[in-house]
């Protein structure tokens, strides 16, 4: 029988995943927006298809630069403060957007959102980590990395209605609202479990018990930190097999509803229907296989580097499925393939996510998400852009799906042969006399 303390215990950790969650699902509404209102900008501005793959990648050129210095920031000045000044800036540079008045002006203000939204997702990684034990890591992972799928079942058809009936730059404008919205939200809910007079000590104990991430500052330098972090092979092999995730996620965010309506001939709005389809697999595959399964798992006693990194590598083969999409023109079959092929990406997603606060040693859970995330969202600077040429010059997505998988297989063989067993990284020696004389 459940007493009313498990009852309060359970509440108010999940109220801060849910919060993590819907950041997320507003921040990735900024991100889609510019892909559901390419048409009409390319319209408008004359664009080529290379020139739209430019201003797909803008966001990801500044957003991927400052991972690192994000996730140093991050763990020198906690996830409150950096949580709160993200999302107002990132609010701010939405709307910025809907009055940009050319190339020029939406490239610009796209690389502004990318600066402000640098440290999102390393903010909802650290955030989970202080606030979820071990056990339910999985779950809370999946809650704000699956908001990132089911945005694009939502918000793809949201702001396709929006663009079409009242132009793109209401597009933008209802994001922008949105983003505001939320930093208000984070600023008045969101306390690191420390500071929040709301949790419980029953909770408090049971999240610190289960193996949460310690809250505090790194007793490293922060670039002693960093260059210990870049030595280890076990971060290299998360970050390459993530990055090649990225790649195949990144362009079917960029590039979905472009391919539906240049190879299947979809209006816009029908390219958004389509479109929602193989996100919503995601989001259900995200949150069960992603999430569920591997918390299950897990607390049945189940080795945890297997469970964690079992699910990863399928997940990852099941991505190959994109090739099948190159071999068809019916659209049925083509968001069948696609939507297998993000199903299992979406499983393997919050794994990589979980990993930093699994393997960091304390302080340096931003500094791996960091890392992690850089690499990861150099993949999003290139998929637009090498899938742009690729279509400007072939008149198809063919080489640019083939490509997609060549890269997933290069990301599992990292996951499975470089990155090791999910396990703390010891901490640099110089840290060791600090910790030491303060247990004395």
């Amino acid at each position: 029988m459940t007493s009313p303390t498990t009852q309060k215990v359970a509440k108010r950790r999940w109220l801060i995943g849910v919060l993590l969650g819907i950041g997320v699902l507003i921040n990735y509404f900024d991100r889609i927006n510019l892909s559901v209102a390419a048409p009409q900008l390319k319209e408008a501005f004359h664009l080529s298809p290379a020139q739209m793959g430019l201003l797909f990648s803008a966001f990801f050129w500044p957003y991927a630069l400052l991972q690192v210095p994000a996730g140093v920031v991050l763990d020198r000045f906690g996830v409150t403060r950096v949580g709160r000044w993200g999302a107002f800036l990132w609010g701010l540079a939405s709307a910025i957007t809907a009055f940009a008045g050319g190339f020029g002006g939406i490239f610009a203000a796209r690389a502004m959102l990318g600066v402000a939204e640098a440290p999102g997702f390393p903010v909802s990684a650290k955030a989970t980590g202080y606030w979820f034990p071990r056990k339910e890591r999985a779950m809370a992972t999946a809650i704000f990395d699956a908001a990132a799928k089911f945005s694009n079942v939502i918000g793809v058809p949201l702001v396709a209605f929006v663009v079409v009936s009242r132009g793109w730059r209401w597009g933008f404008g209802v994001t922008a609202l949105l983003s505001l919205a939320y930093f208000v939200a984070f600023y008045l809910i969101y306390r690191d479990p420390s500071q929040d007079s709301k949790l419980s000590a029953s909770e408090r104990g049971y999240i610190q018990r289960g193996g949460a991430t310690p809250e505090g500052t790194p007793n490293a330098s922060v670039f002693g930190m960093l260059g210990y972090l870049l030595t280890k092979s076990k971060v290299w092999g998360l970050t390459i097999g993530f990055a090649a995730y990225g790649y195949s996620f990144y362009l079917f965010l960029t590039w979905l509803p472009g391919y539906l309506v240049h190879t299947m001939h979809m209006s816009i709005l029908t390219s958004a229907g389509y479109a929602a389809i193989p996100w919503a697999v995601a989001t259900v595959s995200d949150l069960v296989a992603g999430g569920w399964l591997i918390d299950h798992l897990i607390a049945r006693g189940h080795d945890e580097t297997r469970v964690r990194k079992g699910v990863l590598v399928t997940g990852m083969l099941f991505g190959l499925a994109v090739l099948g999409a190159t071999q068809t023109t019916n659209p049925v079959w083509a968001i069948f393939w696609i939507s297998i092929a993000l199903g299992g990406l979406a499983a393997a997603a919050p794994v990589g996510w979980s990993l930093p606060s699994l393997i960091a040693p304390q302080g340096g859970v931003g500094t791996i998400g960091g890392i992690m995330n850089f690499v990861n969202n150099l993949m999003g600077v290139c998929a637009p852009i090498v899938t742009g040429y690729i279509v400007g010059a072939t008149d198809s997505f063919t080489n640019a799906f083939l490509i997609a998988g060549v890269i997933l297989a290069v990301g599992i063989v990292s996951f499975v042969f470089v990155m090791g067993r999910i396990e703390n990284i010891p901490e640099p020696q110089e840290a060791l006399p600090t910790r030491r004389a303060s247990a004395i």
